[in-house]
């Protein structure tokens, strides 16, 4: 059977991700509304709260937050900034807590995380779960690879968040304060994807060897002559990177036979042994082990590709591989399917 022609909304790459409610063991991020505004107000209008961020005046004009939020919502729809409000609750009525952000430098592929919380909320680790919350959820489906942040020194609560949730000390500066009206000194933190997720390992040997680990993937091909993409969730060792839906071989298992398998659990497709077509294979040294990964070709399949991992599609035309960032074994793969295709 023919795969069904993607949807329009799957043909080019989406230049702002779906957002979705961010949801931990106690909070809700989520993105703000005008009525948040007189909470907000009343949060962030205090001296120990402001003195620590960069760009917030004390004291805070009460209209300004309406102006603040309306912004807030503008650069969310555009994907160049996640403002989102923390939210708790409290006899069973939703409370904000705080405030946590992303800002997006897509040039570099670099966010900038920011964060606060209204005092009354201090000591109880509202800063670290959303905080850690959005980092993670950033770097998995956001256009970034690297997250920074800078903190005053005199905000020692705040060094041990970032160091908390992954961020590692980045040097030190000086940053201008609206509330001080002066720089003052800053610590600057970052973190990689690596540093938050992990990267993909294996055990190495007793001789200290590379072990090889063997994985099958495959570019499944529509009839408009597109590639088909999926990317790492949240959760996943190098999330947030797009990759050709695949996965490793069980014991005995033949490249064919896991393939089949990994399209079933993955994408809901079955697919043929004879419309799978060795193409080429990758080989790639990782600190840890040594990857070999043919890819197979695939034209023809059952059912529309769906992630059931939570994981996103995206069907590419072959010169806009580059365009996704891919783990590096991937990534020699890419010219030979553009000349192929």
């Amino acid at each position: 059977m023919l795969p069904a022609r993607p949807p329009a909304t799957t043909r080019m790459k989406p230049a702002v991700p779906a957002f979705e409610l961010l949801k931990t063991e106690r909070l809700t991020l989520r993105p703000l509304r005008s009525e948040d505004a007189e909470s907000m107000h009343r949060l962030v209008n205090d001296w120990e709260v402001t003195r620590t961020l960069a760009k917030v005046p004390f004291p805070y004009p009460r209209e300004l937050a309406d102006d603040w939020i309306v912004a807030c919502v503008q650069e969310l729809a555009d994907g160049t900034a996640y403002t989102l409000a923390i939210t708790g609750h409290e006899k069973g009525d939703e409370v904000l807590l705080g405030i946590v952000s992303l800002r997006l430098d897509p040039t570099i592929r670099l966010g900038t995380l920011g964060y606060w919380v209204g005092r009354r909320f201090w000591g109880h680790g509202v800063a670290s779960e959303a905080a850690g919350r959005m980092l993670r959820w950033g770097l998995a489906n956001l256009a970034m690879d690297r997250v920074q942040a800078e903190v005053s020194v005199d905000n020692p609560a705040s060094v041990a968040v970032l160091n908390r949730i992954g961020l590692h000390p980045a040097g030190e500066g000086m940053a201008y304060s609206v509330a001080l009206g002066r720089e003052h000194p800053v610590l600057r933190f970052e973190a990689s994807r690596d540093d938050v997720f992990g990267t993909t390992q294996a055990p190495v040997d007793a001789t200290g060897e590379k072990p090889v680990l063997l994985v099958v993937a495959c570019a499944l091909i529509d009839s408009d002559g597109r590639i088909l993409l999926a990317r790492r969730p949240e959760g996943k060792k190098m999330a947030g990177l797009w990759e050709f839906p695949g996965g490793k071989l069980n014991p005995g298992e033949t490249p064919e036979a896991a393939l089949i398998r990994e399209l079933k659990e993955e994408l809901d497709i079955d697919v043929g042994a004879a419309c799978l077509a060795p193409f080429t294979f990758a080989s790639y040294a990782y600190d840890t082990f040594h990857l070999l990964m043919p890819l197979f070709l695939c034209r023809r399949w059952k059912g529309t590709p769906t992630g059931r991992e939570n994981q996103t599609l995206a069907w590419v035309w072959p010169n806009k591989l580059s365009d996704y960032e891919m783990p590096p074994a991937d990534k020699p793969l890419i010219p030979l399917l553009r000349d192929f295709l």
